[in-house]
């Protein structure tokens, strides 16, 4: 997939993946319209991400690597506002239940 608008692409809805998903009863598909960011609570991770990098020159890859690791670190151990893109998201979130 290389883009957002690519997720209802064919190769997502093969056989070989419907084959999968009937095969493992503990797995849960929910097919998202082609384009819904505000279904898709990465969308809000990276907003989150993006918006405490904006505005910054970076003097290298490897400036821009550790930034960004930086700011994934931040979420990881703050995991509230991760909590808050769940939940606007408004669908229902139940973890799985191991097989």
């Amino acid at each position: 997939m290389t883009n957002h608008r690519g997720i209802n692409l064919n190769t997502h809805l093969a056989a070989g993946l419907k084959r999968y998903e009937a095969e493992h009863d503990w797995l849960t598909t929910v097919r998202l319209p082609p384009y819904a960011p505000d279904l898709n609570p990465v969308e809000a991770v990276w907003s989150l991400v993006r918006r405490a990098m904006a505005n910054t020159a970076f003097e290298s890859p490897d400036d821009l690597d550790r930034t960004l690791r930086r700011e994934l670190r931040r979420i990881h151990l703050r995991p509230h506002p991760v909590d808050g893109c769940l939940t606007a998201t408004s669908l229902a979130i139940n973890p799985p239940t191991p097989p």
